[in-house]
């Protein structure tokens, strides 16, 4: 593999409206393995995927569509080479949560049919 290539898919985003309705659907009937929810998110384990259950934080994430999470090692390095070929992206590299010694980050961009997709980088502090 080559250096800071894309290592897998660490997390699948489901936008959705109403959370409490999500959970009970994804933990009882589906039987996936809720791992810990906020206010506006629910992440479950699926056999080395999350999937990540969210209300849309802006509009243009309201759809009914998945986001692949694309996991890399550094984050800031792979968002600067994409951004250089010409990839779009919506936002900088950000936390979007910290869990005990982990810092989750992520960076959205567009692929070439306007799909919503991130990169993700799990830091160790």
């Amino acid at each position: 593999m080559k250096p800071n290539s894309i290592q897998k898919i660490g997390q699948i985003g489901l936008p959705i409206k109403d959370l409490e309705s999500a959970i009970s659907f994804y933990k009882d009937l589906i039987g996936l393995q809720l791992l810990f929810n906020t206010d506006n998110m629910a992440f479950f384990e699926c056999n080395g995927v999350r999937l990540l259950l969210s209300l849309p934080e802006k509009e243009e994430f309201a759809h009914s569509s998945s986001v692949i999470y694309f996991q890399v090692e550094n984050i800031k390095e792979k968002y600067e080479e994409l951004k250089s070929k010409g990839v779009l992206f919506i936002d900088e590299p950000h936390i979007v949560a910290k869990m005990g010694n982990t810092e989750t980050w992520m960076t959205f961009f567009k692929d070439s049919e306007e799909n919503i997709h991130a990169l993700m980088s799990e830091v160790q502090i």
